[in-house]
C-alpha cells in the first residue's frame, strides 16, 4: 500500500475523538481517477481558449475506461459497490461496510466531537491505495464526513445599531433591483435563454416564498430545478439559516435575470459532497449551465490539499467549456472565522479559476446615485465583515502580478482575495422572502448571485450577437481600467486583533477592485453597435 498525495489530515479544531465507528454501518467514498490526457487551462488559453463541449472535453480529458475496470475489480476484492461513473469528472462512487471500505484505503475511522457536540467521522494521517492502482487513483473522498463549508448569509439583527456617517447618511436595506440599479446593470435585458446553476450544501427553498417574491417584483417565478447529489434534496425546514441560504441565492440571482433557468444542486456538506456538486454541475450535459454561483466556503486550512487542488481543477475545467463561477468570499473579514490570532482566506474562493466576491456597505444619495460605499466591516459585537486576504496555497496567478498583492501572513506570493465586491452589509442588505414574510440578510452570499445574474444579462447580449458566453473573466477584468468602483475607506479585520487588511487605491484585499460600474462591464463584454 501506497500514500495517496495531498492526502494528509488533522483532526478538526476543538475536536477529540470519542469512539469507534459502527463497522457494518453501509457508507459511500468517492474515488477520483488520472485523466486519459492532462488538462492545463493555461496551455488551453495560449491555444486559443474556445470553448470546449461537454462531450469533447470527457473524451479528451476524461478517465479511461479500463483504470475504472481496475478499480472494479480492486472493490469486489473488499465487497464493494460501485455506482455513480462520471468518465468525463474521472469519478466513480463505492459504497459498502465502514469496515470494508476502512481496510480498502489503509485508514482508522473514529468517532469524533467538536467542543460544541457536533459529532462525525473522520480520520487522521493519509489515506492508502495498492500498489497496482498508486497512480490511477488520484483522490478518495467522503472517507470524513464532518462539514467543510458554512453559508456567508448574515441576517439583519435590529439589536446591532449603526451610527449614521458625518454626512448624516445611514445605510437602509434595499430590494435587489434598487441595487442593480445603483451599479448600473442593463436594464433591458432579463436572462433569456441562460441557465444560472448553485450549489447548495444543506437546507431547501419553498415554491410558496419564491412565488411571493417575484409577484411582488411583478414578475412570474423563475423556472427552478432541483437536482439531488449523494442523496440530498430540496429539504427546507430543518435549518433557517441553510434555507434562508438557498432562498436568497435565487431570489436575488431571480431578481436580476428573471427569465433565465435557475439549477439548484443539493449536496452534502462534505468534501466528497462539494466535490460531487461542484462536478454535477460542470459536467450537466442536459442542462447546461453557463454560471455556477456559490455561497458556501471554510478557510483555506480546513480543507485537505486533495480537495482543494481538486476543486480548483474542475473550475479550470469550468473555464474550458465557457462556464463563469463565482464565489462568496467570506462573512468573517480576514480571520475567515478560524481563532489562532493569523490571517485566513476563505476557499473556493481562493481559487484562481473563480471570480471571488467581497463585501460592502452601501448607501444611496437617490435610486440611481451611490453617496458611500464602503469595506463591509461590522466589528467584533456586530454581524460580520467581508473575506479577503491573501491564499497560502495558490501561487499569484498571472493576471493578478501588477495588482500589488502583498505576501501572504507566511511570507508566500499568493493568490489574492477578493477580485470584486458589492453590497453585502447585511444593514445595506436585501428584502428577501423567507418562512412566509418579508426579511432583510446580507452577507457575501449575497454578491454571487447577483453578479450571477449580472453575467446572465450580459451572456444573453453575447448570445443575440452571436458570440460565446463570457466564461473565465478575471484575467479581462485585472487587465482592463476603471470598470470597477474602487472602494477604498475601513477595513477587514472583524476581530479587530489581526490589523490586516485596509482598503486602499487600485486593488486591496478587503474589496479587491471595489464594485461594478455597469454601462462600463457592458462596453466591455457587449458588442458595440
Amino acid at each position: 500500500m501506497k500514500r495517496l498525495r495531498g492526502s494528509a489530515k488533522d483532526r478538526a479544531i476543538n475536536a477529540h475523538p470519542i469512539g469507534d465507528v459502527d463497522p457494518e454501518r453501509i457508507m459511500s467514498v468517492t474515488v477520483l481517477l488520472r485523466p486519459k490526457k492532462a488538462f492545463n487551462l493555461d496551455r488551453h488559453l495560449a491555444a486559443g481558449g474556445a470553448a470546449l463541449s461537454r462531450q469533447a472535453f470527457a473524451a479528451q480529458f476524461g478517465a479511461d475506461a479500463a483504470d475504472v475496470a481496475k478499480v472494479e475489480e480492486y472493490a469486489a476484492t473488499h465487497h464493494l459497490s460501485v455506482h455513480e461513473i462520471n468518465l468525463g469528472a474521472r469519478t466513480l462512487v463505492l459504497s459498502g461496510r465502514t469496515s470494508d471500505i476502512a481496510k480498502a484505503f489503509g485508514v482508522e475511522l473514529k468517532l469524533y466531537a467538536t467542543e460544541d457536540n457536533k459529532r462525525y467521522r473522520g480520520r487522521e494521517g493519509h489515506v492508502m491505495v495498492p500498489d497496482q492502482l498508486h497512480g490511477i487513483i488520484k483522490a478518495v473522498f467522503g472517507l470524513d464526513d464532518r462539514p467543510v463549508a458554512k453559508p456567508h448569509l448574515r441576517r439583519l439583527h435590529p439589536s446591532h445599531v449603526v451610527k449614521t456617517t458625518k454626512r448624516g447618511r445611514k445605510p437602509r436595506p434595499m430590494h435587489v433591483r434598487d441595487v442593480a440599479k445603483l451599479y448600473g446593470f442593463p436594464s433591458r435585458l432579463d436572462g433569456s435563454g441562460q441557465c444560472i446553476a448553485m450549489i447548495e450544501l444543506g437546507g431547501g427553498y419553498r415554491k410558496s416564498d419564491l412565488d411571493a417574491f417575484f409577484k411582488s417584483l411583478g414578475k412570474p417565478s423563475p423556472v427552478v430545478v432541483a437536482i439531488g447529489v449523494h442523496g440530498k434534496t430540496n429539504n427546507p425546514g430543518h435549518d433557517r439559516l441553510e434555507d434562508g441560504e438557498v432562498t436568497l441565492d435565487i431570489e436575488i440571482a431571480g431578481a436580476i435575470a428573471p427569465k433565465s433557468k435557475i439549477v439548484v444542486y443539493f449536496a452534502p456538506n462534505t468534501n466528497a459532497g462539494f466535490l460531487a456538486a461542484v462536478t454535477a454541475a460542470i459536467h450537466d450535459d442536459i442542462r447546461k449551465p453557463d454560471i455556477l454561483s456559490i455561497s458556501w466556503g471554510g478557510a483555506e486550512l480546513t480543507w485537505t490539499e486533495a480537495s482543494r487542488e481538486q476543486i480548483d481543477y474542475s473550475f479550470q475545467v469550468a473555464a474550458a467549456m465557457g462556464m463563469t463561477v463565482l464565489a462568496a468570499a467570506g462573512d468573517d473579514g480576514s480571520s475567515d472565522g478560524i481563532d489562532d490570532g493569523k490571517p485566513h482566506v476563505d476557499f473556493p474562493a481562493s481559487s484562481p479559476h473563480v471570480l471571488a466576491c467581497g463585501g460592502t456597505r452601501l448607501i444611496r444619495d437617490t435610486p440611481t446615485k451611490i453617496g458611500a460605499e464602503t469595506v463591509w466591516n461590522n466589528g467584533p459585537t456586530g454581524n460580520g465583515a467581508g473575506g479577503g486576504g491573501v491564499s497560502e496555497h495558490f501561487d499569484r496567478p498571472a493576471y493578478q502580478h501588477a495588482a500589488k498583492v502583498p505576501k501572504s501572513a507566511k511570507g508566500t506570493v499568493g493568490r489574492g482575495v477578493p477580485d470584486i465586491a458589492g453590497n453585502a452589509d447585511p444593514h445595506s442588505g436585501y428584502h428577501i422572502f423567507f418562512g412566509g414574510k418579508f426579511v432583510v440578510a446580507g452577507g457575501t452570499s449575497a454578491v454571487a448571485p447577483l453578479y450571477g445574474g449580472l453575467t446572465a444579462l450580459l451572456n444573453q447580449a453575447r448570445g443575440r450577437a452571436r458570440l460565446p458566453p463570457l466564461g473565465f473573466i478575471n484575467p479581462l477584468i485585472y487587465a482592463a481600467r476603471n470598470v470597477c468602483r474602487n472602494v477604498v475607506r475601513k477595513d477587514n479585520d472583524y476581530s479587530g486583533k489581526l490589523g490586516v487588511h485596509k482598503a486602499g487605491p487600485g486593488w486591496n484585499a478587503c474589496a479587491g477592485f471595489g464594485s461594478v460600474i455597469g454601462k462600463r462591464w457592458a462596453e466591455m463584454f457587449l458588442p458595440r453597435n
